[in-house]
C-alpha cells in the first residue's frame, strides 16, 4: 500500500513539473504579427480600413483593442491598451508574451508591408507613366 501511495505521489510531482514548464514556457516573449482590431468585431476586423469601427467598438461597446494573428485565426486582447490604441487597423508586429489569451505588449510597430504601401502604389503608378509614349 505505502509503495503504491509513493508512486502515486511521484507521478502528481511529474504531472506537476511539466504544468508549471509549459506554463512558463507560454511566458516566452516572441513576435506575433496580425491586424489591431477590436474584441467586439474580432477576426472580422482583420484588414485595412477597420481602424473607425475598432476605436468606436473600444469607446463605445467596452471592447478592447485586441490583435488578431492571421495564420492560426486567434484573437489576443493587448495589455497596455495604450500602446495598442494608435496602431488600430494596422497591420503589425507585436513582441511580448501571452498569458491567459492576453498578449502582453512590450513593443508593437507596423510592418513593412503597411509602411510601404502607398509608397510602392506610388512608384508603380510613376513607372507605368514612363512606359507610355509621350505625345
Amino acid at each position: 500500500m505505502r509503495n503504491r501511495i509513493g508512486i502515486l505521489f511521484v507521478v502528481v510531482l511529474v504531472v506537476a513539473a511539466l504544468g508549471v514548464a509549459a506554463s512558463e514556457k507560454s511566458k516566452e516573449k516572441a513576435g506575433y504579427i496580425g491586424w489591431v482590431t477590436d474584441t467586439h468585431c474580432g477576426a472580422k476586423g482583420a484588414k485595412e480600413g477597420h481602424e473607425g469601427c475598432a476605436k468606436s467598438c473600444v469607446e463605445n461597446r467596452g471592447a478592447k483593442y485586441a490583435l488578431v494573428t492571421p495564420a492560426d485565426g486567434k484573437v489576443y486582447t493587448l495589455d497596455p491598451q495604450a500602446k495598442a490604441a494608435p496602431h488600430a487597423g494596422h497591420h503589425v508586429k507585436v513582441t511580448g508574451t501571452v498569458d491567459a489569451g492576453t498578449l502582453k505588449v512590450e513593443s508593437i510597430e507596423m510592418t513593412g508591408e503597411q509602411k510601404g504601401t502607398g509608397e510602392k502604389d506610388k512608384s508603380k503608378e510613376k513607372e507605368k507613366g514612363k512606359d507610355k509614349p509621350n505625345n
